[in-house]
C-alpha cells in the first residue's frame, strides 16, 4: 500500500513534532503525556527523540541514541540556544518547552497556517524493503528515514524518575540520512528501519520541514 501526499495545501502532509526527552528527566513525563495526545491527531506526526546526555545521572534510557542527541544539537545551533529537555520542535521552525500545552497548541496552529510541502512523497513496504518516490519540486532537502514504536511502558528504577512507570508514545528507534533531494524526482530503496512504523521527512538545510509521509505496520 502506498501513501501519497499532494504538494499543496500544507495539510496534505502531517506536521512533524519532535520531542527531545529522557526517561531520567523529571520534567519530561508531562511532555510525554502531551505527545501521546497529539499522536491521536491524524494531521500530526509527533516523534519522541530520546537523548543520551541524561544517561550518566543514574538511569540509562534504553531508547536513547546518539542520533537523537545530534539532531537536538543541530536545532540548538539553528535556534541559537542550548539543548534542554523536554524540548518540542514544531515542524523544524519553532522551539518550546514540551510540557507547555498552551504554547504547543499555538505553535501547532501557526505551523498549520504557514507550512508548505515541497514535493509529493509515496512509500511502499515490500517485505524488508521500503520503496520511496519523491516527486518534482523546488528547493533542497535532506531525506530522513525514521523508524518508531507507537507505545512503550517502562518502570524506572533509579534517577530523578526512580519508582515511576512512564508511558511514552511514538518512540524513535532509528534515524537514517538517505542523502539530498534537490528538486528532481527521486526513487530510492532502503532497508526497513528499526521500529514498528516508519516515516520519511524532507528537511531543508535551515531545519524547516517541507515534506513528510508515514506508513504503519502491516501496510
Amino acid at each position: 500500500m502506498a501513501l501519497g501526499l499532494a504538494p499543496f495545501p500544507a495539510q496534505a502532509r502531517p506536521l512533524v513534532l519532535g520531542l527531545f526527552t529522557s526517561q531520567s528527566c523529571s520534567s519530561c513525563p508531562p511532555a510525554e503525556e502531551l505527545l501521546a495526545e497529539l499522536a491521536e491527531q491524524p494531521d500530526l506526526l509527533p516523534l519522541g527523540f530520546h537523548v543520551t546526555y541524561w544517561n550518566r545521572l543514574g538511569w540509562k534510557d534504553a531508547f536513547s541514541f546518539e542520533g537523537a542527541t545530534n539532531r537536538q544539537a543541530a536545532y540548538a545551533d539553528q535556534f541559537g540556544s542550548v539543548s534542554f529537555t523536554p524540548q518540542l520542535v514544531v515542524d523544524g521552525v519553532r522551539s518550546l518547552v514540551g510540557s507547555r500545552r498552551g504554547e504547543a497548541d499555538a505553535a501547532i496552529a501557526d505551523a498549520r497556517a504557514n507550512a508548505s510541502t515541497a514535493a509529493t512523497i509515496s512509500l511502499v513496504s515490500t517485505g524488508n524493503e521500503i520503496g520511496i518516490t519523491i516527486g518534482e519540486g523546488q528547493g533542497t532537502a535532506r531525506i530522513l528515514l525514521v523508524g518508531f514504536d507507537r507505545r512503550h511502558r517502562t518502570s524506572i528504577a533509579r534517577g530523578e524518575n526512580g519508582g515511576r512507570t512512564i508511558v511514552q508514545a511514538n518512540v524513535v528507534r532509528s534515524l537514517r540520512d538517505l542523502g539530498f533531494w534537490e528538486g528532481k524526482p527521486v526513487k530510492l530503496s532502503a532497508e526497513r528501519p528499526v521500529g514498528e512504523d516508519f516515516a520519511l521527512i524532507l528537511q531543508e538545510p535551515t531545519g524547516r520541514i517541507v515534506g513528510a509521509a508515514r506508513l504503519q505496520a502491516g501496510t
